[in-house]
């Protein structure tokens, strides 16, 4: 389903669009109990949850976040977005998210990513989004990553927080970037509808639920 693709290209006063899905609930994730040991210096990682605008929206909203790129992860070779929007690339819309582990850690993105980024009980959609393009995945880069994803998702299938079972994957493959006109789109787009009324929330959440994460600017690049 193109229907962020055919908002992007609409007239931004097409109001009447965002209101064609309900809105996604958010559900407080548990920390994890498996705490990330990460050496000093700038570390990155990747998670897909949907569309990307919102993923990036989010993470560039957290403190320690020094960079947040759109762009595609999994499958192999680059691909274009008209590509990847297809549906057939193996790759899922991801964000690049570099931080500084002294102020956050990869555990704290991930209970972040779980509680107001993604929803981790819709199988090959988001929201009003569908296609295996936009499921939620973690890509962990390294032994420490993968080792801290797969903790926190078997916490968190035993935690039962959600009624319906949680189809997070956890893969590999390397992290593309998007077009530029992707990249803070959010921060350059605020009034757009679909930032509007699926991803303006996100960040909204982020701000209630988790104050000590949360910085006021975004963070652009």
């Amino acid at each position: 389903m193109k229907l962020r693709a055919v908002l992007f290209a609409a007239a931004l006063t097409a109001a009447c669009q965002p209101s064609l899905a309900a809105g996604e609930t958010v559900l407080l994730a548990p920390p994890a109990a498996r705490a990330a040991h990460e050496a000093p210096g700038l570390k990155t990682a990747v998670f897909a949850g949907g569309c990307f605008w919102g993923v990036e929206a989010v993470f560039s909203h957290v403190k320690g976040v020094t960079s947040a790129v759109s762009g595609f992860a999994g499958g192999s070779g680059a691909a274009s977005y008209d590509q990847v929007s297809e549906g057939n690339t193996g790759k899922a819309e991801a964000v690049r998210v570099t931080y500084d582990p002294r102020v956050v850690r990869y555990d704290q993105l991930l209970q972040v990513f779980f509680s107001v980024v993604t929803d981790p009980t819709q199988l090959n959609r988001q929201g009003p989004d569908t296609g295996s393009q936009y499921r939620n995945a973690l890509f962990p880069l390294g032994a420490e990553q993968r080792a801290v994803a797969s903790a926190y998702v078997a916490q968190l299938k035993r935690a039962n927080t959600w009624r319906a079972p949680i189809v997070t994957r956890i893969e590999g493959g390397g992290f593309y970037p998007a077009e530029g006109y992707h990249q803070d789109f959010a921060a350059k787009n605020p009034t757009h509808p679909y930032i509007v009324r699926w991803d303006a929330p996100k960040v909204s959440a982020l701000k209630r639920y988790f104050p000590g994460l949360y910085q006021p600017g975004f963070r652009r690049g």
